[in-house]
């Protein structure tokens, strides 16, 4: 009798095929501070494994040698290794990676027989994360045997070599353009507040996945103004894309109304007269060595300060518009919710860079149930992320073609 376990979430569906529920095109980023392979009294085994949202997944194993297989549709398995995950004397040997396109593999060589006893995947539904639990107990080699083998699954038996494609390397940074992806709020600030969650939360959560798309688009790099519930100053945020090498910033927000009467995500610039006075502003609260990128402002009064902002401005803040204008699209291609008035201006602190091109996106409002709702899940967010996505790769291929005119 074959041991083999394929579920989703909640449901355990033995012997069949996958569940049918659910929109699985985003990755799952494995938590490898969170998860933990770890021996259990009596000589069994524990796996706890954090997902950044529930997959499709079966586990089986494999004898000669002793293996147990875990498969998944597509998982992030950076920053885990054998010693983040947790040593057991029962693992010999930890791998994972690539199957194939779209599905990812963990092999734990073991290092004598074990028996499945319960696995499952629980769905967290504050924030969608999902938590796979497997147990395993003594075995004989005899039976661990007789169970052993890869399932005779149709869609599967292509499938069922034992190497396992090594995880690939993030493109080598290089001259790829660096976009800085601001969560709003965070720590002591937690932003607007509804239904139990928080503007900081819902932002850090659209940041990581928007992050990783940046990422895996080969085309451009994301850094993050926050990783973690913390408050990080308006004055750092700037100084963390500035010296990351940022082309442009996007800020990301949600708003709340007493009344629900407002939906959709909404972008925003600089009004005239905030831009009027950014350069200023920035003089007066920043540090001299932390206004323009590469230019050593030591010594200079706020007069030739704001004089040296206001020439960048004539380059940074048509860029901003466009990219407001390439986001809009985006997100309206997407199918993302947008706001009656999706393109609006106002006097925001965290635009009052000259030398990269900022806007801020509010990515909907949590009066709003809908738009509450689909914050709060990485399906629900997917349109959203896609529609940055894309108007970011689109407003740089922009800015491409315009300097490439203009060369000599």
């Amino acid at each position: 009798m074959r041991t083999l376990v394929l579920g989703l979430a909640l449901l355990l569906v033995p012997g069949g095929g996958w569940a049918q529920a659910g929109d699985f095109t985003a990755l799952a980023r494995l938590d490898p501070v969170g998860s933990r392979i770890e021996d259990t009294a009596g000589g069994g085994l524990a796996i706890t494994l954090y997902l950044s949202q529930p997959v499709p997944w079966r586990v089986f194993t494999l004898d000669a040698p002793m293996r147990l297989v875990l498969d998944f549709r597509e998982v992030d398995w950076r920053g885990a290794t054998r010693e983040t995950l947790g040593e057991s004397g029962a693992v010999r040997d930890l791998r994972f990676g690539t199957l194939r396109p779209g599905w990812s593999r963990m092999v734990l060589e073991l290092g004598r027989p074990l028996v499945l006893v319960t696995a499952g995947m629980a769905v967290d539904p504050r924030d969608q994360t999902a938590r796979l639990d497997l147990s395993l107990a003594p075995g004989d080699a005899e039976s661990f045997a007789a169970a052993a083998g890869a399932p005779p699954d149709p869609g599967w038996d292509a499938l069922m070599t034992l190497d396992v494609t090594p995880v690939p390397p993030l493109p080598a940074p290089g001259n790829l353009p660096v976009i800085a992806i601001d969560p709003g709020h965070g720590g002591i600030d937690p932003g607007a507040e509804r239904g139990g969650t928080s503007e900081a939360a819902l932002m850090l959560a659209l940041a990581r996945d928007l992050a990783e798309a940046i990422d895996r688009s080969g085309t451009m790099r994301a850094v993050l103004t926050r990783s973690a519930d913390v408050f990080v100053p308006l004055e750092a945020r700037m100084t963390i894309a500035r010296r990351a090498g940022a082309v442009a910033l996007v800020s990301l927000h949600a708003d709340a109304l007493e009344e629900d009467a407002a939906h959709g995500a909404s972008v925003y610039t600089l009004t005239e007269e905030a831009l009027d006075q950014a350069s200023q502003r920035m003089a007066e609260r920043h540090e001299r060595g932390d206004l323009l990128a590469g230019m050593d402002l030591a010594g200079t009064d706020d007069t030739i300060a704001t004089v040296l902002m206001d020439l960048a401005r004539l380059r940074t803040t048509p860029q901003s518009e466009r990219l407001a204008e390439a986001v809009v699209a985006g997100l309206e291609t997407a199918g993302a919710r947008l706001n009656s008035r999706p393109r609006r201006q106002g006097p925001l602190a965290v635009l009052n860079a000259a030398d990269f091109a900022s806007v801020l996106v509010e990515a909907g409002f949590l009066s709003d149930e809908g738009d509450r709702a689909a914050l709060s899940s990485t399906a629900g967010r997917a349109p959203i992320v896609a529609g940055l996505t894309a108007a970011l790769r689109s407003w740089l291929d922009g800015e491409e073609r315009s300097r490439d005119a203009v060369a000599p």
